[in-house]
């Protein structure tokens, strides 16, 4: 795999394949259900998890505490009538409480109709402090120099808005990792490989200098095509005020593949943090832009979505890996597994075959591989010269930015990390 970038080797390790890397994982996620038709699956989470284990990798890890986030640390960014609203809603209080269940679905975005993108479903005030504890502990490993890259693969809840739930997001823990990194970092930059655009992430810091976002998406208007969710995240919009061009934005085409991806992605990241300067990095890993999505569209290839993980970490910054989407839950416990293994610095150690672990079942339609057949991506002399024009505009928009911003502020230091050596 080429890694790309202008980075030396790493100075924390010895052998510069490698980094140190922090890895959190709370199994009380992987039981929570969306509901029997819903297309979030949590235990995906376990499946990757088991891969890791089943690979060898955990003991090349630190274990990151199990912490919960706190209600204040939710409130940090989120309102507190919507927290507590999280706090206070169960089925139960949702199916017997009218006032309570108008609240919810006429101004918080929780449980409308029986086909609902976001349920009222047990234990979820439980479910969204141990996600957003997960970001918030790997941004506290990096903030504290005990980790080169932290993992939080339950995260990456990018649709999560300042007082409403969106797109299968309850709680925005990337905005509550970012704050937390903007408590040492002065530039932090936010890159989304999502299928589906960070739009909450983009407004949370919409007028901030301090914070670019990039997010790389699927976007099909009304006009032409059938809609995609959110339905933002078009060329132009670009951020405002102080915050005037450090919102940037590439719009894909449906089926989109490596190669005409990373054509895209290297080029227009790497003039970003060449321009920006970024001191820290936050990577939104949602695996519905690979191949036989239920849901994205696209046709990354387990490698072609790693190779994102491996060109940012080659510029040998702190940096954060999140989830986000993933519907066909054994394409993303493959990829998340794989990306874990680019963390570290071992994807080329990993056998194909997966080895037995008690979930085989679930790759029997890949063959049992870890890097299962792709679709061929359309090849259209249309979209590619789309992607041309996309580009350019990124990096028209990329010029306006004169200089890095600068930040005066006292940085802080200290064992906030959470970090526990102990079995994985």
């Amino acid at each position: 795999m080429a890694t790309g970038g202008n980075s030396l080797p790493s100075p924390s390790c010895a052998d510069d394949k490698k980094r140190r890397v922090s890895y959190y994982y709370d199994p009380g996620i992987a039981p929570i259900d969306f509901g029997k038709e819903h297309v979030m699956v949590p235990a995906r989470v376990a499946m990757a998890h088991s891969l890791v284990g089943v690979y060898g990798m955990l003991g090349d890890m630190r274990r990151l505490r199990t912490r919960p986030a706190t209600e204040a640390e939710i409130r940090r960014y989120h309102s507190p009538e919507y927290v507590g609203l999280l706090r206070d809603l169960t089925p139960e209080s949702y199916a017997n409480n009218a006032s309570l269940r108008q609240k919810a679905q006429e101004h918080h975005g929780i449980g409308v109709g029986g086909d609902a993108d976001c349920p009222a479903f047990a234990r979820l005030w439980e479910y969204c402090r141990g996600y957003a504890g997960g970001s918030l502990a790997a941004a506290r490993a990096v903030v504290d120099g005990a980790s080169d890259i932290a993992i939080n693969w339950s995260g990456g809840m990018h649709h999560a808005c300042h007082a409403k739930a969106s797109g299968f997001c309850y709680v925005n823990d990337i905005v509550l990792a970012i704050n937390e990194l903007l408590d040492c970092f002065r530039r932090v930059i936010y890159v989304d490989i999502d299928a589906h655009h960070g739009d909450g992430v983009q407004e949370a810091f919409v007028d901030s200098n301090r914070v670019m976002t990039l997010s790389f998406h699927r976007y099909d208007t009304k006009g032409c095509r059938k809609w995609f969710f959110p339905g933002s995240g078009d060329v132009d919009e670009i951020g405002k005020d102080t915050g005037r061009y450090y919102s940037l934005n590439v719009p894909l085409d449906a089926g989109v593949g490596d190669d005409e991806y990373h054509k895209l992605f290297k080029p227009v990241v790497g003039k970003a943090m060449e321009v920006f300067q970024p001191e820290a990095i936050v990577l939104q890993c949602g695996a519905d832009s690979l191949s036989g999505d239920r849901l994205g569209g696209m046709e990354l290839s387990v490698r072609g979505h790693a190779e994102c993980v491996s060109y940012l970490r080659s510029f040998n910054l702190p940096l954060l890996l999140l989830g986000g989407g993933g519907y066909t839950i054994n394409h993303v416990a493959s990829t998340w597994c794989y990306e874990t293994a680019v963390a570290i610095g071992k994807e080329r150690e990993l056998p194909d075959e997966i080895p037995r672990h008690g979930y085989e079942l679930f790759y029997e339609n890949q063959g049992n591989k870890l890097h299962y057949r792709t679709s061929p991506a359309p090849a259209s002399k249309k979209s590619s010269n789309t992607a041309e024009t996309t580009k350019g505009k990124v990096l028209e928009h990329l010029s306006e930015i004169k200089a890095a911003p600068r930040v005066q502020f006292q940085k802080r230091r200290g064992n906030a990390a959470g970090v526990d050596n102990g079995d994985l």
